[in-house]
């Protein structure tokens, strides 16, 4: 018997998607690239994602990414007939992923006795601000929300009375990403508990707030103060904790990090500056002597950078194998032939804008059964004939008569 084609280790899992913005997508993502069939239903007028970002065509080139690998279908969950809809799709997926605030599934027909009538076994991942729970489990947030609130906004900023500047964001939504592969995480480990030899086939929810999400990674923070009553404030560029490691400018207007912070890798770089005699000077010797003393250090270090190209200054570090990178714009990244060599940066073909977008790659890389981008972010309701046809069983004349009364 002919086994199906595999996309990757997920192949064969399906999650329905009822999600908007990022967190619940981006989990969705990441499932899909893996092999699994992902489902998401939009509202009629489509994510609002779709309208984010730079446009070419009329359309978001951002979601030929976030929602490549995925069966989109309309439904306006509004509508009477909706959550019937949804439930019958439910009967063949192994989770379900939303990111509405809380309760808002459950006014909408769709509460956790109702799917997991339709599906006993059922993985649910709520995705929401603040949690299910709590008292701020009615507040409005997005992933920036999290990120102030979590500590992180706070740790990116410039180093205290440095700017008057407000405190500087990460650059892209990092809250929820990190609440949407949380929840990835989290359908694996539910999904395993539910499926292993000897499992106990029951279904299971979880909560996942973009709060947690972004406090969850911030290090030695809460230990620091818990104990020290020690509040961890921002550095800028520099790592707190280890010197020298920082940005440093070169001759061409650009910045190369370096990462010389331990013993053997702080002489290398002091004898390729020229400056062997530091490696022994009693302000450098050791790391807690380089941090009491890292504003002079850094200043001999940017002397030394300033003096060449971003690019001069690279080759010479990396041949004497010191850590150390050109800051990369897109442009940069495009272009390196490591991204290329792994298929971290490759072209798919994307219908919506007639050529080849730039992707980024598959993560994590699973040699023996990859994942792939099977296709870019399709159009608003491309796969409603297929999936209401396929799975539902719909004839031709009931999926029109749908859309006659405006439910997809």
């Amino acid at each position: 018997m002919e086994q199906a084609a595999s996309h990757g280790p997920l192949t064969g899992l399906r999650v329905l998607e009822i999600g908007h913005f990022v967190a619940a997508p981006f989990c969705t993502r990441l499932l899909g690239d893996l092999g699994a069939d992902i489902i998401k239903i939009e509202p009629p007028n489509g994510d609002p994602v779709r309208q984010w970002g730079k446009q070419l065509d009329g359309n978001a080139l951002w979601w030929s990414a976030h929602a490549r690998n995925k069966r989109c279908i309309t439904l306006n969950l509004k509508h009477p007939k909706a959550a019937g809809i949804v439930l019958r799709l439910v009967e063949s997926c192994d989770a379900l992923v939303e990111n509405f605030r809380p309760g808002q599934l459950a006014k909408l027909g769709l509460d956790k006795e109702a799917l997991h009538k339709a599906r006993p076994d059922l993985v649910i991942a709520h995705i929401s601000g603040f949690g299910q729970q709590g008292p701020y489990r009615d507040r409005a947030a997005f992933g920036v929300i999290g990120e102030a609130i979590g500590g992180l906004r706070h740790l990116t900023d410039h180093p205290p009375g440095t700017t008057d500047l407000p405190p500087v964001r990460v650059g892209i939504s990092i809250g929820d990403s990190l609440a949407g592969l949380y929840a990835a995480f989290g359908i694996m480990a539910t999904l395993w508990q539910r499926d292993r030899r000897g499992g106990d086939g029951r279904a299971r929810t979880m909560d996942i707030a973009l709060t947690d999400a972004v406090l969850s990674m911030m290090e030695g923070m809460l230990p620091e103060y818990g104990a020290l009553g020690l509040v961890r404030q921002p550095t800028g560029s520099r790592i707190p904790t280890a010197a020298p490691s920082n940005a440093y400018p070169t001759s061409d207007g650009k910045w190369i990090l370096i990462a010389a912070n331990s013993e053997p890798l702080f002489a290398k770089l002091v004898a390729l500056m020229g400056q062997p005699e530091l490696a022994r000077d009693p302000r450098f010797t050791g790391n807690l002597a380089r941090l009491r003393n890292v504003d002079e250090l850094d200043r001999l270090i940017a002397s030394w950078t300033q003096q060449a190209t971003a690019a001069e200054v690279d080759r010479c570090l990396s041949e004497a194998d010191i850590p150390s990178t050109q800051v990369y714009t897109a442009a940069e990244c495009a272009a390196d032939p490591q991204f290329r060599h792994r298929g971290m940066v490759r072209e798919v073909e994307d219908p919506l804008f007639g050529r080849a977008v730039l992707h980024p790659g598959v993560v994590p890389h699973v040699p023996d059964d990859p994942g792939a981008v099977r296709w870019a972010g399709p159009a608003i309701g491309a796969h409603n004939e297929e999936v209401l046809r396929d799975l539902l069983g719909m004839a031709p004349a009931e999926i029109e008569a749908l859309r006659q009364e405006e439910v997809i």
